[in-house]
Parts: C-alpha cells; structure tokens; sequence
C-alpha cells in the first residue's frame, strides 16, 4: 500500500476543501452578521493541514491500487467532516465540537440530518456552507477530484469506483478524468437549471441557491427551519420534487439523453423500477391518506413531493409526514432503505440491487422446481457476472447487519424503537429525517453523544456504500 501517496493525495483534497469555503466567506463579508471569523479560521485550518501533508509526501509517486483508494476516501470524508466543522464549533452555534462534526458529515455524506433546531438564528455564512458542502459531497468530493487533477492517471478508476455509488460503474468516456468531468458538468448544469427556475418562481437567490445545492445533492439541508413547507408555493414543490427525481436516476441515462437518445430511459430496467414503485407509493399513500387532504390536487402535490424526497433520500419537507397513517409512515420506512438509483447522488440499497436481490430469488424457486435448469440473471438483457451477484448478496447482508446493530445500540443509549430503528435507516440511507424522535419537525440536537458517534458511522458508511469503510476496517486490508 503506497501510505504516502494517500496522504499527499489527501492533503491536497483538504486543500480543496479550503479553497471551497472562501465561497461562504464572501457570503458571510456580504451579509456582514460576524461570522467571517470563524469560517476564515476554518479557511487557514483546511489549508495549513493540507500544504503540510502535500509537502512532508510530495515526493510520492505511483498510481492508486485498490487499498489505496479505499482508505484515501474513506480519509477524505472523515477530513472533510472534521476539517469542515471548525466554522460551525468556532463560530459558537453548536453546543460542542461533536455536534459540528455530526453536522458536517451530513452534509459532506449528503445525509441532511441536523442538530440546529432554529436555523434562521445562524448567519448567512455558515448556512451556506451547510448547503454547499452537501453539493460538493453529492457526485463526490473524489470526483471532483479526478476531474481536475489528472495526473493521477490509471490509478482513476480505483476512486472512482470506491466513491461512486452504485453496484457497478461504467466510464461514460475512455479516460475516467473526462467521465469525471462529464458527470459534474451534468451536476453543475442540472443545479444552475434548478436555481432559476426556483428564481423565476419568486424565491430569493440565496435560498434558491442553497435549495437547489442541497436539492441536487439529494442532502436536504434548507435554509428554513419549516423546510420547503415555509415558501408555501406548490409551484416550488413541483420544482423540486422533479429535481430530486433527476437526481436520483442514474447520471448515465442524463448523458445519453443530452445526446438524443431520451429512450434510453424507458429501455432501463432500473429507470422502469424506480418509477414504478414511485408511482405505486404515491398511489397508495394517496389512498390511506385520503381523510387528510381536501382535494386530489392538494394530496397529490403533498403525497409526491414526500414520496419523492425519501425515495430520493433528499429528506425535505412540506408536511409533518409523522401525522400520516402507520401504514404511509411504513410504506415512508421501506423507501428510506431503498433509496435512488445506481450512479446517482441519492444514498440507499439502490433499486438496481433490489431487482436484481428478486431476481436471485426467483431463480432460486426455479432451481428448486426444476433442478437441472441452467437460469441466467440479466438485466437490461445483459448477464449478469457472478461477482457482481455476490457483491449484492454480500452488501445487503451487511447492510441489514449494520442496521441492526446500529438500531441496538440507539435503543441503548436511551431512544424508543421507532425512533433509534428511523434515525439508523435515515442515516444510513443518507435521508436525513425519520419518525419518532427525529421526525421531520423535530432534529437529532437531542440525541445522546454516544448515539451521535454510531449515527455518523452510519453516515459514513451509508454514503461509501457499506464496502469501502469495512475493507478498511479489516484487519486483513493492513497486513502486507
């Protein structure tokens, strides 16, 4: 493992991220409330700390092998968080140095939980940062990565694949630097789209911008402690709920469709799914929560941008969707550990592992009806490889594991069942709010320490997709 490499490399990511925060600085110079200061400590932190990993290492050379990419993203998130936090915790906002950090990884792990519970007393400044730090966290900080610093050569593809989300991922172009580029041109583009629509239809620019920021990142940090619900415009909410699907579906499909081929989303398989269960969530919450809304327009715009925020794991609001039924709140639960598409910003098992999880089953019953049957598992008419069937069995084991686990130890240090089984599946999903105690009018500020410590876990390993932070967890990654 070439451990030098991985530190220079990080130094220059924390560099990045440095560079980025002079973006909420001048915000914060512009509405003057006092907390430049403290963004500017994080500013000189970010960047003192990287210069001074990419000078002791800059003599490393070598392409990223496998062990190397995944402990340099799982670094770069864990530095993201940490290096990022020093604004929040200078600034006095947050209570202690774990809570800024709690809110710094929901928002670089594009999670949206938060402890404010009154975000409208924080400066300008800092709620940009929030919003913005989801943005660059939503196609990758890694991507991103990638696409401006090329000499990283074939070693590429391993980040890629150890950040990207997603059971499998294809280079759109020959040179990963350039696929890089091309998904966040399609972020950037698809963000710029949304801001002016949200302008157009009378919101301010700077909530328009870090709405659309953590809209396309699917992170659903907003301005407004009410969420979406404070604009009260159901042209807003249809704005949204369609940029929380884009963002959602696989990016690949985006790009084929700028080239003219629109029908390639209806060939995916994956796209069909995603919309169907979409469709059929909407349905059914429409009808169980019939007695609540007056009129079909009214449930529909209410009922498809909450199906759509979960679904997308965005986790904004316009409704306290904990007043629904137990059976919409069930139908809310499931989609939460769903999640989006493959090769999309949204968190989650993936539809695509879904289908093809029912796939294997159905051909399981096959086999056992008929045993000297040869059954292929395809999608989109492509087999299928065996490696890539084990990697799904493999990621849905850990991840109902991890869950469990996880919902353990939160009912341990003291929340009841529905709230500590939520917040896990919220935070591993990257959604953000859940039932119970972290419902969508409440926040996680009263979650006990300990409770903090294993949901950011859950952050952390729901955005790197489970494999990426247990291989370096493994006792096995450091032997030589």
């Amino acid at each position: 493992m070439n451990i030098r490499l991985v530190f220079k490399s990080l130094g220059f990511i924390l560099v990045f991220i440095g560079v980025a925060m002079f973006l909420p600085f001048f915000v914060s110079l512009y509405y003057g409330e006092g907390d430049s200061g403290a963004i500017l400590v994080g500013i000189a932190s970010c960047l003192s700390f990287g210069l001074f990993l990419a000078l002791v290492f800059r003599r490393a050379r070598g392409d990223f092998k496998n062990r190397d990419a995944f402990l340099l993203v799982t670094l770069a998130w864990l530095g993201a968080a940490a290096m990022g936090a020093i604004p929040f915790r200078i600034s006095g906002y947050f209570g202690t140095y774990l809570d800024s950090f709690f809110e710094m990884m929901s928002g670089f792990t594009n999670t949206g939980a938060t402890v404010l519970p009154v975000i409208e007393k924080v400066p300008h400044g800092l709620v940009f940062w929030r919003s913005f730090a989801q943005w660059l966290g939503g196609v990758g900080i890694i991507v991103l990565y990638i696409a401006i610093l090329p000499f990283l050569g074939t070693g590429g593809m391993q980040l890629f694949r150890a950040e990207s989300p997603g059971p499998t991922v294809d280079k759109l172009k020959p040179r990963i630097a350039e696929t890089a580029k091309l998904l966040w041109g399609i972020y950037v583009g698809l963000t710029v789209l949304e801001i002016t629509l949200l302008r157009l239809g009378g919101m301010n620019l700077f909530d328009a911008t870090c709405n659309s920021f953590s809209c396309m990142a699917t992170g659903g940090f907003s301005p407004r402690t009410a969420s979406i619900g404070y604009y009260n415009s159901a042209y807003m909410d249809g704005v949204i709920t369609v940029f929380m699907l884009l963002a959602s579906i696989n990016f690949s499909l985006h790009y084929q469709a700028l080239r003219g081929k629109v029908g390639a989303y209806v060939k995916n398989a994956e796209f069909r799914w995603y919309v169907g269960i979409y469709v059929l969530s909407c349905g059914i919450i429409m009808w169980n929560t019939r007695h609540i809304y007056h009129t079909v327009g009214q449930s529909l715009r209410y009922v498809s941008f909450q199906v759509a925020s979960i679904y997308s794991t965005t986790g904004f609001a316009t409704y306290d969707f904990a007043k629904w039924p137990a059976a919409s709140q069930f139908i809310l639960l499931l989609l939460m550990l769903l999640g989006g598409s493959a090769c999309s910003t949204a968190g989650g098992l993936k539809v695509v592992r879904l289908g093809i999880l029912l796939k294997v089953a159905h051909k399981e019953i096959l086999k056992l009806i008929h045993p000297n049957a040869v059954v292929t598992i395809k999608i989109d008419g492509n087999p299928v490889q065996t490696e890539v069937l084990d990697s799904i069995v493999g990621f849905f084991s850990f991840y109902v594991l991890i869950v469990i686990l996880s919902t353990l130890a939160m009912d341990l240090v003291g929340l009841d069942i529905v709230s500590a089984l939520s917040s896990v599946a919220a935070c591993m999903g990257t959604i953000g709010p859940g039932l119970g105690a972290v419902g969508p009018t409440a926040n996680y500020a009263g979650i006990p320490a300990l409770g903090k410590v294993v949901l950011s876990f859950c952050m952390l390993v729901g955005r790197l997709e489970i494999y990426t932070v247990l291989v370096v967890l493994s006792p096995a990654f450091w032997r030589r």
